[in-house]
């Protein structure tokens, strides 16, 4: 493999490896895709054997470094990264590969070229990207999770969708694209997050997330702890909520519409722009209907 950017401390053999990324940034909202990654890494014991150097890749003003103390004493500076683990899939006879990191800032074509000359060198047999999004969900219902392929073949051995998108796109979406330039069979899966709590990592998203590559890879995955997570995420944020008396409202309008629709049947969901406004235009009709009434008590 011809790149000085890619540094390879060791070389497994692995069989029959899926290569599964996920970045923080632009394609996490609620650190979804990033838990749930980072879960399987540690549930599946990963190993890691390759990095790329972020030097080339990275805008250091956009995602500094981070400084610490070693035993309090020695100075050390841990720079933006992204890895590559690998592991043996518990209960299979394949291997994951799995791509940990931070969307890079430059020179998005070559980061993918590297991603691609990896999983070709060890034959990865799929590439599946993990992301997820801000969606007009509730945090007490189950995370939606839409998954896409590009290749029609593999839309329909894996029962996901042509993906009719368009718009921005992230890293996510490049290395996506660059997959079917190469022919390597790629999908795509996006959990949803409510946009009202988009800064708490989403433990319900990360579970949904690893359910549905559980499906789509076929193979089992214990996503017991992240089970235990949602429970305390959701009083959390149902105690939260239950200070606004508008956010309230609005969050029972989302549950009682999440119970009408089977939101899992949908692929395109509204990005956080169309839910602001939508929230905005709720919040507006109840202050109008509070003035309504006002008057006639009047």
């Amino acid at each position: 493999m011809a790149s000085d950017e890619l540094r390879i401390s060791s070389r497994p053999s692995l069989d029959r490896p899926v290569l599964i990324a996920a970045f923080r940034g632009w394609n996490d909202g609620g650190q979804g895709a990033t838990l749930a990654g980072g879960y399987l890494a540690r549930v599946w014991k990963a190993e890691r054997f390759a990095d790329i150097d972020p030097e080339g890749f990275v805008d250091f003003q956009s995602n500094r470094p981070h400084v610490s103390l070693d035993e309090g004493l020695t100075r050390t500076i841990d720079w933006p990264e992204n890895a590559f683990y690998h592991a043996r899939i518990p209960g299979t006879e394949r291997d994951a590969i799995i791509l940990l990191g931070v969307e890079p800032s430059l020179r998005w074509r070559t980061f993918s070229g590297i991603v691609i000359d990896l999983a070709r060198e060890y034959g990865a047999d799929l590439v599946v990207t993990l992301g997820s999004l801000l969606a007009d969900v509730p945090h007490t219902r189950a995370a939606p999770v839409t998954g896409a392929a590009s290749d029609p073949e593999l839309v329909e051995s894996l029962g996901l969708q042509h993906s009719r998108y368009e718009g921005p796109t992230g890293i996510v979406g490049v290395i996506q694209d660059a997959c079917r330039d190469a022919g390597i069979p790629a999908a795509s899966l996006w959990a949803a997050v409510p946009h009202y709590v988009s800064l708490a990592p989403s433990p319900r998203a990360a579970r949904a997330l690893c359910d549905r590559l559980a499906s789509l890879l076929e193979v089992p995955i214990d996503t017991t702890e992240l089970s235990e997570a949602e429970e305390a995420y959701s009083d959390q944020v149902t105690e939260a909520v239950s200070s606004d008396n508008d956010t309230a409202a609005y969050v029972e309008e989302l549950e009682r519409r999440t119970d009408e629709l089977d939101l899992e049947e949908h692929e395109d969901l509204p990005s956080g722009d169309t839910l602001a406004a939508e929230l905005t235009q709720f919040l507006r009709e109840r202050d109008e209907e509070s003035e309504e009434d006002s008057s006639r008590e009047q």
